[in-house]
């Protein structure tokens, strides 16, 4: 496995400035965040796709920092049924063709996530039981047959048009896809293009063990993040899991996001990433900071020095 880093973590830099920092912290590629709702101004694909030119030498910027691309993000709800939706997925198509252009083979994005019913407005996570009350099988079916199985059909052709290999979904929470089941319900419907971003940081406060996740993903592995959740003590003994006080609120939250070993210990992580390699996964490994416990650059600092001393060569 290899070292990247989410360029979102550096969005206020300038393009070559953030390039350095990632030759400084020792990585050797950038998953290259843009799109959706990334700010990251680096690499936005309708940009690219328009001037070939600058594209080139943003290609040239990196190769000479002996960096790689190991993917592009597009964390997006292409599925919202406002305008919100029709912008996110064009972006999404356009990193997917631009991915094409210049060889990238792996684009990390989300499921999506629609309303429940015809003619409703907001997107609507739908957690609770699809046996009760009367209308939830309804608006399960609707969801998932009517609104994510086109799309997705539609999003696999796309890739094979272009050159695109894989689609790695993070399990991120308020989207279809957001655990190994219901990857598996979107991957046997349109294919084995479609995989999973492992991602073990939202998988901990939903209450699953992410090396059991890897286990029964297998092959479906597509991409993995390095990112930790720490389950507050006492907190979430007292009011659960389904916390939505803002990830700024670190102090009265049930579970923050944190640097990687600030959650889980290095065993943990040794043995996580020895069965995501066993089970046939040899890729990239992106960090994706999001602690807001400490500073950005001691987050990312930490999380780097974990993660290099974990995954498995």
């Amino acid at each position: 496995m290899k070292l990247s880093i989410c360029t979102d973590v550096m969005g206020d830099l300038a393009f070559t400035d953030m390039l350095d920092k990632c030759v400084k912290l020792g990585v050797e590629g950038i998953e290259m965040t843009g799109g959706g709702w990334s700010r990251a101004p680096h690499f936005r694909a309708e940009e690219l796709l328009a001037d070939k030119g600058l594209l080139k030498t943003r290609l040239k910027e990196i190769e000479a920092r002996g960096l790689e691309i190991a993917a592009l993000n597009c964390s997006a709800n292409p599925l919202d049924p406002g305008e919100m939706g029709k912008r996110h997925r064009k972006e999404m198509e356009e990193t997917i063709r631009l991915a094409g252009e210049i060889g990238v083979k792996t684009i990390v994005t989300m499921s999506g996530l629609p309303e429940a019913a015809p003619g409703d407005t907001v997107p609507n996570w739908l957690v609770y039981t699809k046996s009760w009350p009367d209308e939830m099988p309804e608006r399960d079916r609707y969801q998932w047959e009517d609104r994510a199985f086109p799309l997705w059909h539609d999003l696999v052709k796309l890739a094979k048009e272009v050159g695109v290999e894989k689609y790695a979904l993070e399990n991120f929470s308020a989207m279809l896809v957001w655990n190994p089941e219901t990857l598996f319900r979107l991957r046997n419907e349109v294919g084995p293009t479609v995989g999973m971003n492992l991602d073990p940081s939202h998988l901990f406060w939903k209450g699953a063990d992410p090396i059991a996740s890897a286990r029964a993903l297998g092959t479906a592995i597509h991409h993995c993040h390095g990112k930790d959740t720490r389950i507050e003590r006492g907190l979430a003994d007292v009011n659960g899991l389904l916390e939505l006080k803002d990830v700024t609120d670190v102090a009265n939250r049930t579970w923050n996001y944190v640097a990687v070993g600030a959650g889980h210990d290095l065993q943990w992580w040794k043995e996580f990433f020895s069965v995501v390699r066993m089970v046939g996964y040899n890729g990239w490994v992106s960090l994706e900071m999001e602690d807001f416990t400490m500073s950005t650059d001691a987050g990312i600092q930490s999380s780097i020095d974990a993660l290099q001393a974990t995954i498995s060569r």
